[in-house]
């Protein structure tokens, strides 16, 4: 009697395996996007607050994210790769695949992450204003509009 196993068995432990991780692959990409979109919320929480430290101590909210971190803001308000300058050396500012962007004016400020890869980093976009609140949207843009969704 020979040892081992036949070339049918061999097939099915394939087949087994290959089913398994068309039922994992997904469901592990997915769960990446989910960590990039919460990722995405807690920096735009930190950015919020951050636009509201650096107005109590300046006229005005700051105009982007390099004025709120080292070595435009002493003390800085935020780490230096939240506030990176964007567009530095052809390379947009990004975190854990998204990127950010504030404008302020002398009584408010806006602050938005969008995918970098749209579907891939992330699926939605996120929007935050002096209120404090984070608005989405179903789309990669980070624009506010009337109906959106309000995480608090």
């Amino acid at each position: 009697m020979r040892k081992g196993f036949t070339l049918v068995e061999i097939m099915i432990v394939v087949a087994i395996i290959v089913l398994l991780a068309a039922i994992a692959i997904p469901n592990l990409l997915r769960a990446r996007v989910n960590a990039n979109e919460a990722a995405a919320v807690a920096a735009l929480h930190t950015i919020s607050s951050a636009a509201q430290s650096y107005r109590g101590a300046n006229p005005n909210y700051p105009t982007g994210l390099s004025s709120m971190a080292a070595p435009n803001a002493t003390p800085p308000y935020i780490d230096t790769v939240l506030g990176c300058a964007a567009g530095l050396s052809g390379v947009a500012c990004g975190k854990q695949g998204y990127s950010f962007a504030v404008a302020g004016a002398a009584n408010s400020f806006t602050a938005s992450a969008r995918p970098i890869v749209a579907g891939v980093t992330g699926v939605r976009g996120f929007f935050v204003d002096e209120s404090g609140v984070i608005h989405w949207t179903n789309t990669s843009a980070a624009i506010p509009v009337v109906g959106d969704s309000v995480l608090e």
